[in-house]
């Protein structure tokens, strides 16, 4: 008899919506939040159904775009978070990228981190740091040790069910149901309930507020649970009008800009990358319309309707306000990520280790959005980070009062094609292709090029751009930042620890994936089997079928496996 194992995406898919019914009983304003994004994408589809002809959604379709989603949980000791990796891999979760925010200028926080994700078309993810204390006094390092040694995240349950699957190479349903209920109940939920009061006061004080949600509380609790939006700019604006910040006329007009701008950008490789489920041939099939003014105006007037019903009055609740800025690229530019939050609330806790518990309130937990796009080459993400580098640069001078004058927002990203082809021309981010259907290696010839981004508009090769499925160290520092209300920590001392990979992998026990490498090997080999098919591999240059393949072959390097 064969022992049927569980599934590990459907096992996935089952943990994220557990963790999202959690969190919504936890935080109400998640929970609304949720609804709003959900009627702003509907909007978002209702102007392309116009846009594109033929493009129609289900709401089972629009249903699992929204329902992504990308948390982050904060963890204080190794062992705990070699615990982690094995929890999440028990749901088909890799270790992706190693992120040090210790060095990220003047947002750094004193955590390293990684993101646990599938490997191939990621649904869900989770991005778990580990607090490091090498930049604080001896003193701190020691209490939060001692303090830290005390609690026991993972159950015997727990980690019994996570070596079992590792033995047996899955968990049947019933065992598969109970780890999820371990992460629920346990590992993942917040309790209100805190330790070492003088401990947690002494650190917020000293700017050290992140450590303080590690190390004076007993789970792994969730900072955010990250739903996406096909228009981060409609979604944040609905956010601000439904939390009293802004008047219903200025919603509708900002409404209104937000989706113009995803009308002149929305073209059918934007369809590709926003709606996984089409292909060439449906966008192919689209009739392309212009939307007008007067129908973007209707559009953005009806959502104000939508939005305004009882069960959506979000400034009724308690809140902290929205973020200021979005973080990432400028609006329009289709690379990475773009995030956004309203901000962390304050919330009641209970010192259990004081007799009676003592009462006190903790600022940690936000709701965070995102919108993603290309992922970037080497040479794209060494633009961004000059982009980013000059709008730090600009926003340092203004802050501190050189530029007051009035005009429109500076578009600092503007280096940046504004489409994917223009993207891939100047090598700035990656796609996968394949030929057109009934094309050959006569239409190559009679386009002169065997350069993909030019067989590309001669109509014999037809591309998809690939998504970025990761993090940006600089916007995660500026959310932790922005909510903390504390920028830059004791980290930034010169004689802290520098991380390297290998560090981490050590921790976890086993390697992390290079994301940049897979994108690479990814595309890599969507070419040589593009020119096979056309059966012009060989009118490659010897240099340039040689990198090929060693990208290709790249997809194995960096992936998985256990150290010992």
């Amino acid at each position: 008899m064969t022992l049927e194992y569980a599934d590990t995406r459907e096992m996935q898919r089952h943990l994220f919506a557990e963790l999202s019914t959690m969190f919504a009983r936890e935080v109400p304003l998640y929970d609304k939040s949720l609804e709003v994004n959900l009627r702003c994408n509907c909007t978002v589809a209702r102007m392309l159904s116009r846009l594109h002809g033929g493009f129609r959604v289900s709401d089972e379709e629009l249903s699992a775009t929204s329902g992504e989603r990308h948390g982050a949980i904060r963890i204080g000791r190794e062992d705990e978070f070699r615990w982690i990796s094995r929890y999440f891999a028990c749901f088909g979760m890799e270790p992706h990228n190693f992120y040090d925010m210790t060095s990220v200028g003047a947002k750094s926080q004193p955590v390293i981190a990684t993101a646990f994700r599938s490997r191939n078309e990621p649904e869900n993810r989770i991005f778990a740091s580990l607090l490091r204390t090498d930049g604080f006094d001896a003193s701190t390092r020691e209490r939060i040790d001692a303090l830290l040694s005390q609690r026991q995240v993972f159950s015997e349950r727990a980690m019994a069910l996570i070596e079992r699957c590792e033995v047996q190479g899955g968990l049947d349903f019933e065992d598969a149901m109970d780890l999820v209920r371990e992460g629920i109940q346990r590992i993942f939920g917040w309790t209100g309930e805190a330790r070492g009061r003088e401990l947690y006061e002494d650190l917020c004080r000293d700017g050290l507020k992140i450590a303080a949600d590690i190390a004076c509380f007993s789970s792994h609790h969730l900072n955010h649970l990250t739903p996406n939006t096909l228009c981060i700019d409609l979604y944040s604006t609905a956010m601000r009008w439904q939390l009293g910040l802004i008047a219903r006329g200025e919603f509708v007009q900002n409404a209104a800009g937000a989706l113009a701008q995803t009308a002149r950008i929305a073209d059918a490789h934007w369809m590709l990358l926003h709606f996984r489920w089409l292909r060439h041939d449906d966008v192919k099939a689209f009739v392309r319309d212009d939307v007008r003014p007067r129908d973007i105006h209707d559009l953005a007037s009806a959502l104000a309707e939508a939005l305004e019903t009882d069960d959506l009055r979000l400034w009724e609740l308690d809140h902290n306000g929205y973020k200021d800025a979005t973080e990432g690229p400028d609006c329009g530019t289709q690379i990475l990520l773009r995030q956004d939050a309203y901000r962390a609330l304050s919330e009641p806790v209970r010192f259990i280790d004081e007799q009676p518990a003592a009462e006190g309130s903790h600022t940690a937990r936000f709701g965070e959005i995102e919108q993603r796009f290309y992922a970037t080459t080497p040479r794209g993400r060494d633009l961004y980070n000059g982009c980013l580098a000059l709008q730090e640069a600009e926003a340092r001078i203004d802050a501190g009062g050189a530029s007051d004058a009035p005009g429109p927002p500076k578009k600092r990203f503007a280096p940046f094609p504004g489409s994917l082809l223009g993207l891939l021309e100047e090598q700035l981010v990656y796609a996968v292709y394949e030929p057109v259907p009934g094309a050959s290696y006569t239409d190559v010839d009679r386009a002169g090029t065997v350069d993909a981004v030019e067989l590309v508009r001669h109509g014999v090769l037809r591309c998809k751009g690939i998504r970025y499925e990761d993090f940006l160290p600089a916007s995660a520092a500026g959310i932790f930042a922005s909510n903390l209300e504390q920028y830059g920590t004791a980290t930034e001392s010169g004689d802290r620890d520098v991380y390297e990979q290998s560090d981490l992998e050590r921790i976890l026990g086993r390697e992390i994936v290079d994301t940049d490498a897979a994108y690479r090997a990814e595309q890599a080999i969507s070419l040589l089997d593009a020119y096979a098919s056309l059966g012009v591999l060989d009118r490659l240059p010897d240099h340039r079928l040689g990198e090929l393949e060693r990208e290709a072959h790249g997809i194995g390097e960096g992936v998985g496996g256990v150290l010992a």
